[in-house]
């Protein structure tokens, strides 16, 4: 589905992704793990427009996206929760789901709602509550939400246990799990490596802007390489 090939991403002069090449197959959860600066948040916003690689390549579903506009990316089936949620926190629920909907038809937005509030019934709850207000868990099933409203084959999710408390990291991961086992394709990057692992079919370990090492969720997790750098064993 996602082939990325020999990425190099740079911010002004520093060179944050360095030759980094992966792929994501249709049906899977593959999961991007790594210390801070190891350039997993650089690579999803590389793969969602919103930065751009001075070489190497991207394609969707055999189509090359490394020079599209993120619009187009949108439209073509990949959406992206960044890190930090950034929903648009002076408008209401219902507003920025609305906003996730720009790509798909209006006659089916009302509906495409309701299956978001059966997903999340909190939001359907609060679905007229100014989102800025919401608690750090309700924000983040309001990010991932608005993302489904675009219908999206991949759906890359950045950081989404970050901040939240235990209870609510278990609550976010049960999502994941049922958004994948509903059919969707799912690029995860996550600093709770353990239970990224624990959920991934396969996972690439990132170290200063490369790929250390790469695996089967299972693989890694077993790893006593990774188990000392990452999962506290």
């Amino acid at each position: 589905m996602l082939k990325a090939s020999d990425l190099n991403v740079y911010y002004g002069p520093i060179h944050a992704v360095k030759g980094v090449s992966f792929e994501v197959n249709e049906g899977e959860i593959v999961t991007l793990i790594g210390a801070n600066g190891a350039g997993k948040s650089t690579i999803l916003k590389t793969v969602s427009g919103l930065m751009r690689t001075r070489g190497g390549s991207i394609e969707f579903l055999g189509t090359g996206i490394s020079a599209a506009a993120p619009h187009r990316i949108v439209r073509l089936g990949i959406a992206h929760v960044p890190e930090g949620r950034r929903i648009f926190t002076s408008m209401t629920v219902e507003e920025n789901l609305d906003m996730g909907a720009y790509t798909a038809p209006p006659a089916e937005l009302e509906e495409d709602k309701e299956a978001v509030f059966e997903r999340f019934p909190r939001l359907k709850e609060r679905r007229k509550q100014v989102a800025g207000t919401l608690s750090g868990g309700e924000q983040q099933m309001l990010a991932m939400g608005r993302a489904l409203m675009s219908h999206p084959k991949l759906l890359m999710l950045d950081e989404p246990s970050m901040g939240l408390a235990p209870i609510l990291v278990e609550q976010v991961f049960d999502i994941i799990r049922s958004l994948h086992d509903a059919g969707t394709t799912i690029l995860l990057v996550e600093q709770n490596a353990e239970m990224a692992l624990a959920i991934a079919d396969r996972a690439y370990v990132l170290e200063t802007g490369r790929v250390a090492i790469s695996g089967t969720g299972a693989e890694l997790a077993r790893s006593e390489q990774i188990r000392k750098a990452y999962l506290g064993g």
